[in-house]
């Protein structure tokens, strides 16, 4: 699949920022049947590049003297592969790490209880389980707006009952890990029939090699990292390009950063992916 991609952040103060510095993770990760084309980013002053402590590809954008707006645009061609999704064997850090709390990951007693039902399944079939838990928080978390937002723990948003692409990941992950499975938190991109107005979200889960599981269980799926969407309740397949991974969304989000004065912040995202071909202007 040919995706057309361009992403826009635009942060309005309503007083200047007299220093800011913004964490940008907007270059899409080298993955297994993805090839960049063309990528670039458009920023109001050059950026450092550099990798993160997950292997993220990251710019620091320093800004100094008084501003009412910063922009950030991401622009570029990727081609993705068609297959159907199979577990990625490539490993770039331990996978170990991944089964670590962090802050927005942590457990409760409710997401215990909720994990553990589905603990003796996961047994015999990590992915039968995982499928099977991936539709009971889809039912039990319907995607809704205005219930969460970045700073949202996991256990808070299962509290509450609703949630959005991040806190479906961010369950689904601390439910993973519970059963034992590292699971990571993935930022990125997903191209639909409609205009998402954000990146998307979703998750990653190790799952164990097939001689640690029952070959006629696993149904091919083992031996790697595989995507989970909880939102739209699919693997992730070619229509998914991936921005950047870790323990949660601070790990991972597009844009992160620091100000000096400003005063009251408004942001504002625009995602559009769009299947096209090569030749498309």
């Amino acid at each position: 699949m040919h995706l057309h991609i361009s992403h826009e952040t635009i942060y309005a103060y309503d007083s200047p920022v007299a220093r800011s510095t913004q964490y940008l993770r907007l270059t899409p990760r080298p993955t297994r049947g993805l090839r960049v084309l063309h990528w670039q980013l458009e920023l109001p002053s050059p950026a450092s590049a550099c990798k993160d402590a997950f292997g993220n590809t990251m710019h620091v954008l320093s800004l100094d003297g008084p501003r009412r707006d910063i922009v950030l645009r991401a622009i570029g061609e990727v081609d993705t592969d068609d297959a159907p999704p199979t577990p990625d064997p490539e490993e770039d850090l331990p996978s170990p790490l991944f089964l670590r709390d962090s802050p927005l990951t942590r457990a409760d007693d409710a997401l215990r209880q909720f994990a553990g039902g589905f603990a003796e399944a996961a047994k015999a079939d990590a992915h039968g389980a995982l499928l099977a838990m991936m539709a009971a928080i889809g039912e039990r978390m319907p995607y809704v707006r205005g219930y969460t937002d970045a700073a949202t723990p996991a256990a808070e948003a299962f509290q509450t009952g609703h949630g959005v692409c991040q806190d479906h990941a961010q369950v689904f992950v601390c439910c993973a890990r519970l059963l034992g499975l590292p699971a990571r938190y993935v930022s990125g991109y997903l191209a639909t029939d409609f205009e998402h107005v954000a990146s998307h979200a979703w998750a990653e889960v190790r799952l164990p090699a097939a001689d640690d599981a029952d070959p006629a269980a696993a149904h091919g799926m083992a031996g790697g990292w595989l995507g989970y969407d909880i939102s739209n309740q699919c693997l992730a397949d070619g229509r998914y390009v991936k921005l950047a991974t870790g323990a949660d969304y601070l790990d991972a989000c597009p844009v992160r950063g620091v100000r000096t004065g400003g005063g009251l912040e408004t942001m504002r995202a625009q995602v559009h992916v769009k299947p096209g071909t090569t030749d498309q202007q």
